[in-house]
């Protein structure tokens, strides 16, 4: 069985278990063994399990190389717990698991763990204001619809534009959106785009919509500091001073610290303690319980990673602003002791990025219910956001840009043109269907001239037009669809035969025409001598 990454969506958490516990039954090797002068078939000891199942995890892209063998030794305690193996007397459902050369044997079936049942979610589409809302307490649902007959005063309205005669309009002012509908409006685009990002159908499994509040999404945008960093309006919910001391302490270390504050040796090491115990005790994980599907079902994203950290953005936007920046101040704090080389070691057993990862990812990342595979996650999504916190913590401006311009262009007024504005009965959308390419060729050519030939012979059939204006309309017809006029008149005897000619009357015969023609004054010879 090959490993393969389990993407986005809904029980990823779940999905990750089952996975691992078939790769773990599939390729776990099995050999005999001795103990207390028995000999048993089939079986492996605690060590080997931990050996082999830690090398299986640190290779798995779904998890990383920054696996521990602590953390391996927590997640064997589970599998016996749930009866995936057992020791070789068929004991079971006790976390007694210790890295020894005790013996474990697999049972005769692989508890796999079932997904949850839920009810078929139902698309709740947030409807905020368009242009032609009605009024609150208005009804359309009785409002006949009248159908539109293109004849050829409506076409020449509909085309006027195109043609190049802008005829008169008229300035529509829709009605001014409520903070009720502004919100609602941030609410459903951000979360829409969330969705397009995960690839999912709904929501509805990774995150509870109800719960998503609108006035954190907006607070989280534009309530910050020059550096990014969420400003509250309520400073009761800022970090406690001396945490916050402590924090600025180590970050800048060695130039930041108290100097009244005695410097001995572990100074260090007290002060991280400090810090460790406070987010050790907060009450809600700082990506909230109700959030944690939604961050778990990104992780599945971490082989595309410009990807992965667009969803992030989008995620810590839906955060409470209190738990954004006490995350933001930590993410920061530790990223700067991992790469501050002076600083002495905070512990002798774990290197300072592990001890950072394995510190605070439970206080970070955690389910409200016991999840088997939660502190893998939580250790995969902290060492993912120490590397990318700058981009992650950062407001997507692509998605601010896009609300801020939808909210305006609703706010806009809007102009409208004599037959824009008509009510047309539209049939329901249908499926697509495939087409040869003979039958593809022949509606590009032909499955829009044959409205638009209908439409010219409409017009060149309107006795209520005078001849001038017949002319004037088809030659705007020729200038816009000229191909459909050729096919029409193909020869200018063809056009002239519509306007035949009248034949011109004889002019009249005048008096003085039939008169001897004037003859010009001739100089006679004068009789003068």
């Amino acid at each position: 069985m090959e490993h393969r990454i389990v993407g986005p969506g809904p029980y990823r958490a779940t999905r990750l278990w089952n996975e691992t516990v078939e790769l773990f039954r599939a390729k776990m090797p099995l050999r005999k063994h001795r103990c207390r002068f028995k000999s048993y078939e089939h079986c492996f000891t605690a060590a080997e399990a931990v050996d082999w199942l830690h090398d299986l995890l640190r290779c798995n892209q779904n998890f990383g190389p920054e696996v521990t063998r602590k953390q391996t030794i927590q997640l064997l305690k589970k599998f016996l717990k749930n009866h995936v193996i057992e020791d070789i007397k068929g004991k079971w459902g006790q976390e007694d698991f210790e890295d020894n050369r005790h013996l474990y044997r697999f049972p005769p079936s692989s508890p796999l763990k079932p997904y949850p049942k839920k009810p078929p979610y139902q698309k709740d589409v947030i409807k905020f204001p368009e242009w032609n809302d009605p009024q609150p307490g208005t009804s359309q649902e009785n409002i006949p619809v009248r159908p539109v007959v293109m004849n050829s005063e409506m076409w020449y309205k509909r085309h006027s534009i195109a043609i190049g005669e802008v005829p008169a309009c008229r300035l529509v002012h829709r009605r001014q959106l409520t903070e009720a509908n502004v919100e609602e409006i941030w609410k459903s685009m951000t979360l829409s785009y969330l969705q397009k990002i995960l690839g999912l159908d709904s929501l509805e499994e990774v995150l509870d919509i109800k719960l998503v509040n609108s006035k954190f999404i907006i607070h989280n945008v534009y309530s910050v500091s020059k550096q990014g960093v969420v400003i509250l309006d309520d400073k009761s919910k800022e970090l406690p001073h001396w945490v916050l001391s402590a924090m600025k302490c180590l970050a800048n270390w060695p130039n930041s610290c108290d100097l009244k504050q005695p410097m001995y040796l572990g100074f260090e090491k007290d002060v991280f303690k400090t810090i460790a115990d406070y987010y050790g005790h907060l009450k809600e994980p700082l990506l909230t319980f109700h959030l944690f599907d939604a961050f778990v079902s990104v992780l599945g994203l971490l082989q595309k990673e410009k990807v992965a950290v667009e969803a992030f953005q989008i995620c810590c936007l839906l955060l409470p602003p209190e738990n954004r920046r006490k995350l933001q101040l930590l993410m920061k704090m530790m990223a700067r002791i991992c790469l501050n080389k002076e600083m002495p070691p905070l512990c002798d057993g774990f290197g300072t990025r592990t001890l950072m990862v394995q510190t605070f990812s439970r206080c970070i990342l955690c389910s409200k219910d016991e999840v088997d595979l939660d502190e893998l996650l939580a250790a995969r999504l902290v060492t993912f956001l120490m590397d990318n916190y700058q981009e992650i913590l950062k407001v997507p401006l692509a998605l601010q840009t896009s609300i801020e311009e939808r909210v305006a262009h609703l706010r806009r007024v809007q102009i409208k043109y004599p037959g824009a504005d008509m009510d047309i009965t539209l049939s329901a959308p249908s499926f697509c269907r495939q087409i040869s390419p003979e039958e593809f060729e022949y509606q590009r050519s032909y499955g829009s001239q044959e409205p638009l030939a209908a439409l010219l012979e409409e017009v060149i059939a309107d006795a209520k037009l005078s001849s001038k204006e017949k002319k004037k309309k088809l030659k705007q017809f020729q200038k816009s669809y000229p191909e459909v006029y050729q096919e029409r008149f193909p020869t200018p005897e063809s056009e002239a035969l519509l306007f035949p000619e009248k034949p011109k009357p004889k002019p009249q015969l005048l008096m003085w025409a039939l008169k001897k023609p004037f003859q010009p004054f001739q100089r006679t010879r004068s009789f003068r001598m």
